[in-house]
């Protein structure tokens, strides 16, 4: 009994895990459209930039 419960709660954190790198992946690829958009739109002449929305 101990061994089954041991197997269905690693599938579980692996199913969890598995979610969790998926949702992150689509949080990294909002993220960069939207660095990308900012980046294109400053980049076409903005009123007084030096063509970076960023101030690193």
């Amino acid at each position: 009994m101990v061994p089954l419960l041991l197997v269905l709660l690693l599938a579980l954190v692996l199913f969890g895990a598995g979610f969790a790198v998926k949702v992150l992946w689509w949080v990294a690829v909002a993220v960069f459209a939207v660095w990308l958009l900012g980046f294109i739109a400053r980049g076409t002449g903005a009123s007084g930039s030096r063509g970076r929305w960023y101030r690193w």
